[in-house]
């Protein structure tokens, strides 16, 4: 079984092509710049990797550009939910045997006020389709998009089931009171908030890093703060983070990604997401600048 991954896992973007497919150039060289920058591991195809506006058969070939560009699986998680339990085994399968280190599960999320038998009885078939490969299972709790919660006593319940391969959870609920009662199931259930400003608490063995969106941003700043308690670096990536608050996320993400990379290409989103204003473009960019410039003084 793969080994749990921890410390500044960005949640990756999907560059997208002039044709609105996934561009697997840049999605890989993106990852590779990632790890070789501060990432200690990667989250592909989770909600800022857009993975809900792809198909199936789009999700298992992004997956596939990851390993034929040989990229370290080891060290990336991937993103296998669906509403379709048949469509969540299919891409968990896959992934398992294109040697991901976990696979990230949203619930199945368009019926709501679904019961903990049955959310269950999805994890169960998804665990039962991957027995061979014992891949890592981690639950991804966003009751804000989903509207279904991963709450902790059933994320006990299917520990208990399957002790092996439930091994951590991605909580973007922003609620820190949930995230410390999901990591005191267990020292060894891995729990990632989805900001950077957990590190420092995190560093102290309260979660196991963290899983953010702008770490595709700001993952050297990240990973000092992680790795040496560095104050500074650490207030600089936060900042870098609320230069997103009140803006949309995704597309903020990766206007500023363009910016950095000085690639027009990578700011492309898939419907129903659309780019960022002119005003949010300039307040995103300029703010970032802002702060590298000060950072570097």
């Amino acid at each position: 079984m793969s080994k749990t991954l921890s410390g500044v896992i960005a949640a990756v973007a999907t560059p997208i092509d002039a044709s609105g497919a996934p561009d697997f150039k840049r999605a890989t060289d993106l990852a590779r710049h990632l790890l070789d920058n501060g990432c200690d591991g990667l989250n592909v195809l989770g909600s800022t990797g857009e993975a809900t506006s792809f198909s199936v058969e789009e999700r298992k070939a992004v997956m596939t550009a990851y390993k034929n560009n040989g990229l370290p699986l080891d060290r990336l998680m991937v993103g296998t939910g669906a509403a379709s339990v048949s469509d969540a085994i299919a891409l968990t399968r896959h992934a398992a045997e294109l040697g991901f280190g976990g696979a990230l599960v949203l619930p199945p999320f368009y019926y709501k006020g679904v019961t903990d038998d049955g959310l269950a009885d999805y994890v169960g078939a998804l665990v039962k389709a991957t027995e061979a490969s014992k891949l890592p299972i981690y639950l991804y709790h966003y009751p804000q998009l989903t509207g279904i919660l991963w709450n902790v006593a059933l994320i006990e319940r299917l520990r208990k089931s399957f002790p092996a391969r439930i091994v951590g959870l991605k909580d973007s609920s922003g609620d820190m009171a949930f995230a410390r009662a999901a990591a005191a199931i267990g020292k060894d259930f891995a729990v990632f908030p989805s900001t950077e400003a957990c590190l420092l608490d995190a560093r102290k063995g309260e979660f196991a890093g963290c899983i953010s969106a702008t770490a595709n941003l700001n993952a050297d700043l990240c990973q000092r703060a992680w790795a040496k308690g560095d104050t500074a670096a650490y207030e600089a990536a936060v900042g870098i983070r609320k230069l997103f608050e009140g803006r949309p996320l995704v597309p903020g993400v990766k206007t500023l990604l363009a910016h950095i990379h000085g690639d027009p290409s990578l700011a492309r989103v898939r419907p129903p997401l659309a780019p960022v204003s002119t005003a949010d473009r300039d307040a995103i960019t300029g703010g970032y600048d802002a702060i590298r410039a000060k950072k570097a003084a």
